[in-house]
């Protein structure tokens, strides 16, 4: 069945047009609401299509940005979210520092943190971690990276049934709780993981000046 062109253009232009009369009969009472019901009519040329073009780009992007780091899930903490990886001297003061997904367990990311120092410390000699980092895998991964570092795992007591304070075993938790005081650093704030580490180590130079202005 064929339609009529005319037919059609007419009823596609009739609602329109009635409306256009109908708005000039009471432009006389009311000359506000005719200029009202023109579409565009109280815009400038400059602001006429202005938000037209700007909304479909912004409801393009994501709510946290384009560029993300992944996240990765700790299935051992049930948290998803990132890790930082710190390595500290025996004050518990920054050496190095790596931030990566959650999903990286400890022994690889140790290695990862271990791998990227490319010789900044070569005075290290003796490596302590804790029971995470024991196992066949870590120690030949670390002979490969740094074969002249001696690791020593530091492991709970087993007599004791109580909180007790080992020797060369809270120093990370301790430096970690440092520096989770800065407000930056209490949640996983950055999308990038280099602002991570960027805010990690702003927060460690502040922990070190202020030790250095007050030794005791």
């Amino acid at each position: 069945m064929a339609r009529d062109p005319e037919g059609s253009a007419a009823a596609q232009h009739c609602v329109p047009l009635s409306r256009f009369v109908e708005l000039g009969r009471n432009a006389r009472s009311h000359p506000s609401r005719a200029l009202c019901g023109v579409p565009g009519a109280g815009r400038t040329g400059s602001q006429s299509h202005r938000r037209h073009h700007r909304q479909p780009k912004r409801e393009k992007r994501r709510k946290r940005g384009a560029c993300i780091d992944p996240h990765g899930y700790d299935a051992g903490k049930k948290i998803k979210g990132k890790k930082r990886h710190i390595l500290v001297d025996t004050l518990g003061l920054l050496l190095h520092a790596i931030v990566h997904p959650a999903d990286i367990q400890d022994r690889d990311g140790g290695i990862m943190l271990l791998a990227t120092m490319f010789g900044l410390h070569p005075f290290l000699k003796k490596l302590f971690a804790d029971a995470a980092y024991q196992g066949p895998q870590f120690h030949s991964n670390l002979a490969r990276v740094l074969p002249h570092l001696e690791t020593e795992i530091v492991k709970r007591s087993d007599q004791a049934k109580e909180f007790v304070v080992l020797p060369k075993r809270w120093i990370v938790e301790r430096t970690i709780a440092w520096l989770n005081r800065c407000r930056r650093l209490a949640k996983d704030w950055e999308n990038l993981n280099r602002k991570g580490l960027a805010f990690l180590r702003l927060a460690s130079i502040r922990l070190m000046l202020r030790k250095l202005c007050n030794p005791t």
